[in-house]
């Protein structure tokens, strides 16, 4: 008769997400997690097949909280204004008791590169088209820009939100308002 598990994947997804947001995926072993996880390598494997099962379930976990200010700005119809609101948004969101971790899409793009495993690039890029998509749309309010520029100002947007999410690990609250600022006057 097989055993019951004595915790709840969610749960336990969410501490391992906690682990990698702050310590990166190379940098987090498979011990680090059983100790995060609250649950041993044997059930890690179980659960989730791999390291990079876990991983790959941390980024959707991490996707769906950060989905709480996508949703906001999805709601919103005021165009320029609500994408600014998500930058200012975001700030808020990548930092977890006062400690700035900045985004942990951007971050493990940053650290594994092209080279990162096709189930990683693909849950990062899926996630980051999607924004790139409502950016375009949010852009496309005021219906007095071309196509050809909603899409530079789209692309343009996301390679700023990159930048938001890997600076607001180091730079205080201000030079990122102001970097929010000086992003949106060429909107």
């Amino acid at each position: 008769m097989a055993r019951k598990k004595q915790y709840t994947e969610d749960e336990v997804i969410e501490k391992a997400m906690h682990l990698f947001w702050r310590n990166g995926y190379e940098t987090t072993s498979t011990r680090m997690l059983e100790k995060e996880m609250g649950i041993n390598q044997f059930s890690i494997y179980a659960s989730f097949g791999s390291k990079q099962g876990v991983f790959v379930e941390s980024l959707r976990c991490y996707q769906a909280k950060l989905n709480l200010i996508v949703n906001k700005l999805k709601a919103t119809e005021n165009g320029v204004e609500g994408i600014k609101q998500y930058f200012y948004d975001f700030i808020e969101f990548s930092k977890e008791n006062e400690q700035a971790r900045g985004c942990l899409l951007a971050n493990t793009a940053t650290e594994l590169g092209a080279h990162a495993d096709s189930l990683i690039i693909d849950e990062i890029r899926n996630f980051t088209n999607g924004l790139r998509n409502l950016f375009h749309e949010k852009l496309s309010v005021d219906g007095s820009k071309s196509e050809e520029k909603l899409s530079r100002q789209a692309n343009f947007l996301m390679v700023a939100m990159t930048g938001l999410a890997l600076t607001s690990k180091v730079y205080e609250k201000q030079y990122l308002e102001d970097f929010i600022e000086s992003t949106f006057e060429s909107v």
